[in-house]
């Protein structure tokens, strides 16, 4: 995710400056959630709500902005990380759903007393 937005800012799809840090804080909150929280259902939940939001990087990149419809992105120079960089987040984020269901499908869900 850090590549990427990185490659938006230098291609123009984002402004580069201070409103770009905000990424910082929810990257660190999804980093916390898979390392230490791992196997809680708080880490379970943090890595599915950020694995969702990053599952739509790659598609509004594709429709869109960048390689979809009226993207210049193939006759660039380093569209190869580019349109890697999406590959890869889009599987990254699917595999880290899955991950995420399943282990919160085999939590023990507290009974009602």
């Amino acid at each position: 995710m850090t590549f990427h937005l990185t490659d938006d800012i230098v291609r123009g799809f984002e402004r580069g400056g201070a409103s770009n840090l905000t990424a910082v804080p929810i990257f660190v909150v999804w980093l916390y959630g898979t390392l230490v929280l791992a196997e809680r259902r708080s880490g379970y939940i943090i890595i599915l709500l950020g694995s969702l939001l990053g599952l739509g990087v790659p598609v509004i990149h594709m429709m869109g902005k960048g390689v979809g419809v009226g993207g210049n992105i193939a006759k660039s120079s380093g569209a190869f990380f580019f349109v890697w960089t999406l590959i890869a987040l889009g599987v990254t984020a699917l595999f880290s759903v899955i991950l995420s269901v399943r282990g919160l499908w085999g939590l023990q869900w507290p009974r009602p007393r």
